[in-house]
């Protein structure tokens, strides 16, 4: 016997399930798109590293050839040998080491500032300070080139190191928006203890905003690794060579060696996959808390 009310109960649950089974389908599909997008950005990276173990005479074939046949894992070791990537890393290294340290310090005076403290025309200013943001580097290459001219340091790590360190109006932006949201409670309660305003930013603000710095290291660490064009207009002796710059000689004037290119690029990448593999915790949390939207 038919019980209607069996079936007025069985209406409203197929109802619910039909949402559901809708939002699996959209999950699944943007999880196959997200897929299709982590594929297309790791494949240069993949077609890389396998150049590398190639010969010369596979790294060009129609259709392209992914797995080498014969594996030359020798390439790594002439590419290392051919030019001198001992002196390219520990120049790379210093001068990563002094910029991001110098940035935290500069940045973060900074932001401590333009977020806590009142001073006149203190909105304008930082208003004026982001729209350095907007300049191409391309644009004020030709002004730094002559002042560093002008200074005697052509062909100096000093051409890259100080304009680098003194100034980053991004670094700048991420720490204030951090800084802004700790409670103004903290440093009123230090005041009243007899804290001056040095006290309050060392002992008070740099604690709080720890991921926010380590985020902003990190950043600053994989530009500077990265940077291909400063190092190219100041630096002419090899020995001063970045490696980045060091790679493009592999480029000849008839020639390229791709394999040994891809394997110093290879080698290259190294320090900048653990520093992001690391450090990427501190990224998310970093520019989640600062609330910087992508």
């Amino acid at each position: 016997m038919h019980n209607p009310a069996i079936g007025r109960t069985r209406a409203p649950l197929a109802a619910a399930g039909r949402p559901r089974k809708r939002s699996l389908a959209a999950e699944l599909v943007l999880h196959l798109i997200v897929a299709a997008g982590a594929l297309i950005m790791v494949a240069p990276f993949v077609w890389m590293v396998l150049s590398s173990l190639k010969d010369l005479s596979q790294v060009f074939l129609i259709p392209p050839k992914w797995i080498p046949d014969p594996w030359v894992f020798g390439n790594f070791k002439r590419s290392w040998e051919a030019l001198p990537f001992d002196r390219a890393y520990f120049n790379s290294f210093y001068i990563n080491i002094i910029v991001v340290t110098a940035q935290l310090v500069t940045c973060s005076m900074a932001a401590y500032a333009f977020a806590k403290v009142r001073f006149p025309l203190r909105e304008p200013l930082f208003v004026l300070f982001l729209a350095t943001m907007m300049i191409p580097g391309q644009v004020t290459i030709i002004p730094l080139y002559l002042i560093m001219k002008q200074i005697g340091w052509l062909d100096s790590h000093l051409a890259i190191i100080v304009p680098s360190a003194l100034f980053n109006a991004f670094g700048v932006f991420l720490l204030r928006q951090f800084m802004k949201s700790v409670p103004s409670e903290l440093e009123e309660a230090a005041i009243v203890d007899g804290a001056n305003r040095w006290t309050l930013y060392w002992r008070i603000m740099l604690p709080l905003v720890q991921p926010a710095l380590a985020a902003l290291g990190i950043f600053t660490f994989l530009g500077m690794w990265n940077n291909f064009f400063g190092p190219l207009i100041f630096l002419n002796t090899p020995e001063k060579f970045t490696v980045p710059l060091l790679l493009n000689l592999f480029r000849g004037m008839y020639i390229t060696d791709w394999t040994l290119m891809m394997a110093g690029s290879s080698i290259a990448v190294v320090p900048v996959l653990i520093v992001y593999l690391l450090g990427q915790r501190y990224i998310i949390e970093g520019v989640t808390l600062t609330g910087i939207k992508g």
